[in-house]
């Protein structure tokens, strides 16, 4: 199979799975305090994402002089979204914040990536995206709520908002870095210095969850969202994105919601309405227009190559 097609096909693999993480992270809300069940889900990753490194590269170290930088991609890219994400989600509504954190998200990645890459905006991809943002609306608007701008939601739908235009950057100055290390060396330390910051933030949470009353199915929430939500997830989506370029990996994130919405109706029994179902075939239409168009070749097509000797931490 074309390489082209592995990856894409690997960004729709990392959005449904995270789209279906939303319904299983509400179950676990029930009894987990938000910022506790972060740090577990990449406090957890950290020794998994160690040992493949160290199996498939031989080392797990990076140079000093890049610890300032990965250190600051992993407070804002981690730690930053993570908890805007979570709060974004309870300051406002499920509709509000699933809309303002992921339809303007590849916007911002194509108004952001000449900063980072030489990325070419193409009518393709513009198209290709309009028709996707459309069908995003659709989705998440086309359920039970609807788009409230009322006084009370402004803080959630600030975070939010935030949120789309933080993640873009997180991506974009991951990639920069992978021009010279691979997106799992650049996922792992990414992910250690982010739990660093987050730690903190849990001292008075823990004693927020019953761990006595935890079921199988806490604990199974738990795994999914280590191992397949961060471990598999980041170096796929990373590796993928690299390849693809960030600006069109972006628009994948559009099957986020829609995943959710499956999860919804074969989890709470939540109904999918005929605009949801019409969403969906929007989105897809404009993720395959944006698919087949050839890339052009460009400075992400730089070859990964090892980590240079030296000084490692």
């Amino acid at each position: 199979m074309n390489n082209k097609w592995l990856n894409y096909g690997g960004l729709v693999l990392i959005a449904v799975v995270w789209g279906a993480n939303f319904g299983i992270s509400r179950l676990a809300m029930e009894s987990f305090n938000p910022i506790v069940f972060s740090i577990l889900r990449f406090g957890l990753a950290i020794p998994f994402f160690f040992l493949i490194l160290k199996l498939t590269e031989g080392s797990v170290g990076i140079p000093w002089r890049l610890v300032p930088k990965l250190a600051l991609i992993g407070l804002v890219g981690v730690t930053m979204l993570e908890i805007m994400v979570m709060y974004s989600i309870k300051y406002t509504t499920l509709a509000n914040a699933s809309l303002l954190n992921v339809a303007p998200w590849p916007i911002f990645a194509a108004i952001f990536a000449p900063l980072f890459t030489r990325e070419s905006i193409t009518m393709r991809l513009v198209v290709g995206g309009g028709i996707s943002i459309v069908g995003v609306c659709l989705v998440i608007l086309g359920g039970g709520e609807s788009f409230n701008l009322s006084s009370e939601n402004m803080l959630g739908n600030a975070m939010a908002f935030a949120v789309s235009i933080i993640g873009p950057l997180f991506n974009l100055s991951s990639m920069s870095l992978m021009k010279q290390y691979s997106a799992l060396r650049v996922s792992t330390w990414t992910i250690v210095f982010g739990t660093l910051f987050m730690l903190p933030l849990t001292f008075g949470g823990w004693g927020q969850t019953n761990w006595a009353e935890l079921g199988t199915g806490h604990y199974l929430s738990i795994a999914y969202n280590v191992l397949i939500c961060t471990v598999v997830a980041f170096v796929i989506w990373n590796a993928c994105m690299y390849k693809v370029g960030a600006t069109r990996s972006n628009f994948f994130r559009y099957a986020v919601p829609a995943a959710a919405v499956v999860a919804g109706y074969f989890m709470f029994d939540e109904r999918i309405a005929l605009l949801q179902m019409c969403g969906a075939g929007c989105m897809a239409a404009g993720l395959i227009w944006i698919s087949i168009e050839r890339k052009r070749p460009d400075s992400n097509e730089l070859p990964i190559s090892a980590p240079p000797q030296g000084q490692i931490v």
